[in-house]
């Protein structure tokens, strides 16, 4: 079951099993690619994987190789505007969103791909980043999930230095003059992030082999990668995060993954919103950055041990 096949890209001395990749269209007509990885044994469920902004499906091969070994399928999709999910602007390289609610178009289509293709139940979320906030959008839209694992959730997004009602203002702006689909300043430039930063100054990771990985995947994949944000993105993104801030968290068991040296999403909201969660965990790791799944094996391996004990948890306590 799925759409008509699309490629799925592996390095050449990756010896694990590729994922099944396919087309699917949103309703608004934009082309997506999902992929499913199949468990390894006997499901015990599914795992709905939202990945964040700039990624792209082959990025979580290994994750969702942890997953079927633990007895999990693994449904991902390339979000509209990224990976090899149709580009929203003639500059592909700029990452882009006309409605941040646009997204939940593309949540469409992975609960209908994942119900035609009969994917087992119960269904879990799997969220890093925006994908924690297109997430955490999605359950209150009636995702049809038994329990969430986020990953550096962004229900915030670090601004540094700059107020958030002067990041609003400035993207509003922009819009108003017709630039709204152009680069946004401090939103990353428009190469590629790991082809760009070094290693040690980079936020994502402090694991080596993790960003050799990733680098040499942007160096043989180019088309999957992205750059910055445009100024349409970066304003519906904050007003997103804002608007969400304002709503009661869903009645689902939750766990959030938030690292010390976090400086992409805002740890201050995640926090926020995790302690008016009831029954919700969240993990702190001191010294991870922002990919705590591409981090340091121990942190990774402890972040995937508590998601796959929620998910056993869930599973058993559902009605």
């Amino acid at each position: 079951m799925g759409g008509d096949p699309a490629p799925f890209r592996q390095l050449p001395d990756n010896p694990s099993r590729p994922a099944r990749a396919f087309w699917t269209r949103a309703d608004d007509g934009v082309r997506l690619r999902m992929a499913h990885w199949q468990a390894s044994s006997d499901s015990r469920g599914s795992v709905l994987l939202f990945p964040g902004r700039t990624e792209y499906i082959e990025k979580y091969a290994g994750i969702a190789g942890s997953l079927n070994d633990a007895g999990y399928d693994v449904l991902a999709v390339d979000w509209r505007g990224q990976g090899l999910s149709g580009r929203l602007l003639p500059d592909v390289r700029l990452g882009h969103v006309a409605q941040f609610s646009d997204y939940q178009r593309d949540v469409v289509e992975i609960v209908v791909a994942a119900t035609d293709m009969g994917l087992p139940r119960p269904w879990h979320l799997l969220a890093h980043s925006m994908g924690g906030c297109i997430g955490l959008a999605a359950l209150h839209g009636g995702l049809p999930v038994t329990s969430a694992v986020f990953s550096a959730p962004m229900w915030g997004i670090n601004l540094r230095q700059m107020p958030h009602g002067v990041a609003v203002g400035m993207a509003y702006l922009a819009g108003r003059l017709g630039r709204g689909g152009r680069p946004a300043p401090g939103s990353g430039a428009m190469g590629t992030y790991v082809l760009d930063e070094s290693f040690s100054a980079n936020l994502l990771t402090a694991d080596a082999d993790e960003w050799c990985r990733l680098v040499r995947e942007a160096a043989a994949w180019p088309d999957l990668t992205l750059g910055g944000a445009s100024f349409d993105w970066v304003g519906k993104a904050l007003n997103e995060c804002l608007r969400l801030s304002r709503l009661e968290s869903p009645a689902l068991p939750a766990l959030a993954g938030l690292g010390g040296q976090e400086k992409v999403v805002s740890p201050a909201a995640i926090r926020d919103r995790m302690a008016r969660w009831p029954g919700a965990t969240l993990l702190e790791f001191a010294e991870a950055r922002h990919e705590i799944m591409m981090g340091v094996p121990d942190h990774r391996a402890a972040f995937l041990s508590e998601a796959l004990a929620l998910y056993d948890r869930a599973a058993k306590e559902a009605p």
